[in-house]
């Protein structure tokens, strides 16, 4: 990696976790310059503004997820159905192995905050949210496939309300400060996926 790279990297990292923490509305570009350790003047290098900042932040930070995501619904060691639910389960586990299970979703934080101000974040966050629902589109497609699902489920739609429930769960375990809304979302998951 380049100098070049390497420095707009760290900016990269070290703002998007000052976001996470404290919102779109609550960092600055020099606490953000600050904790990547280059001078404020180098921000404006790299990104055009704070919210061009957040836009490449959120695929900053969703691009590995998504991969990581499409690599664990195209694992052949499992059917569809148990590829979705390990997914979700792992996910739950690692809430659940944290002492307080906090966590901040950065484009339901980011989208909260700016998506009515910024068409631009608003496209960028639907764009993401958009290629998690299609993988988890494409995964039921393999299951109806395989009939664990009934072949007249509408897979978009499923996808889109499987998303929309775990955004909700996220939250309401955020607001709780406890795992409950996510161990209520993996039993109703099982349910609904159920044949």
């Amino acid at each position: 990696m380049n100098s070049i790279q390497d420095k707009r990297a760290r900016i990269l990292a070290a703002g998007t976790e000052v976001m996470l923490r404290k919102g779109y509305n609550g960092t600055g570009v020099q606490e953000i310059t600050q904790g990547a350790g280059v001078p404020k003047g180098s921000f404006y290098h790299y990104f055009e503004s704070k919210e061009d900042f957040a836009i490449q932040a959120l695929h900053y930070y969703y691009t590995p997820r998504l991969e990581r995501f499409a690599n664990a619904l195209a694992a052949s060691d499992v059917s569809p159905r148990e590829r979705i639910l390990r997914c979700y389960r792992d996910l739950v586990g690692y809430f659940a192995n944290q002492e307080q299970p906090t966590h901040q979703c950065f484009i339901g934080s980011l989208c909260h905050e700016k998506a009515d101000e910024s068409q631009p974040i608003g496209y960028a966050a639907s764009a993401i949210l958009k290629r998690s629902s299609d993988l988890l589109a494409d995964c039921l497609e393999q299951a109806k496939a395989a009939g664990e699902l009934p072949a007249q489920s509408d897979s978009q739609a499923l996808a889109g309300f499987i998303g929309a429930a775990w955004e909700g769960a996220l939250l309401r375990m955020k607001i709780d400060r406890q795992i409950g809304p996510l161990r209520v979302f993996i039993e109703q998951l099982e349910r609904l996926l159920s044949h």
